[in-house]
């Protein structure tokens, strides 16, 4: 990928996934589709192959982006899901002509309406995102502890504690922060 590209942020999850295509957003926010070709980048990567996007499409998976972000931080938090998202969400939804499929592997993968269609794959995404919002799958969505980032994620953890999105990101931070912290309150000496 060109160097002026930021890295994906890849999770388990494909909705909370899509949502971190814009991190750091109570900070230096750091857009990670840019332009219409990054988002066919995230979308191969993420099983939703597609051969091209419009700047109209890319405009329609940031509103689905922001809507699953509002809608996702909403159920973490336990406030009331906000009507303008959820209907973002399921008008995606409604939109797509995706299909899961079964490998021969045993796994799912999704076979979208025609290879250049991103609506379909913003269909796939919008389902994940009914799914893990409506609780049908097992973990809970919970906020990133970051101050700068509150990324909504979706905790499969055991104990459903995680506290960071990403452990190697967030976490890695938050943590360093607090050791340089601590190092400058009780400095040892160099005797």
């Amino acid at each position: 990928m060109p160097p002026e590209f930021p890295d994906f942020r890849l999770g388990t999850v494909l909705a909370t996934s899509f949502t971190g295509t814009l991190s750091e957003r109570h900070g230096d926010a750091v857009e990670r589709i840019p332009t219409p070709h990054r988002l066919v980048d995230w979308l191969a990567v993420s099983g939703l192959a597609v051969d091209s996007c419009t700047t109209a499409q890319l405009d329609l998976a940031r509103e689905l982006r922001e809507s699953v972000h509002a809608a996702a931080t909403a159920a973490a938090i336990q406030d009331a899901l906000p009507a303008s998202a959820v209907h973002v969400i399921n008008e995606r939804s409604a939109q797509g002509r995706a299909a899961a499929i079964l490998t021969p592997e045993g796994k799912r993968q999704w076979r979208l309406g025609s290879a250049s269609c991103v609506e379909d794959a913003l269909s796939v995404i919008a389902a994940d995102a009914v799914s893990i919002i409506a609780g049908e799958r097992d973990g809970k969505l919970a906020l990133c502890a970051s101050p700068t980032c509150r990324a909504a994620f979706f905790d499969t953890s055991q104990s459903r504690t995680r506290k960071w999105c990403d452990m190697n990101t967030c976490g890695n931070r938050q943590k360093k922060s607090r050791f340089h912290a601590n190092r400058r309150r009780n400095p040892v000496s160099a005797d």
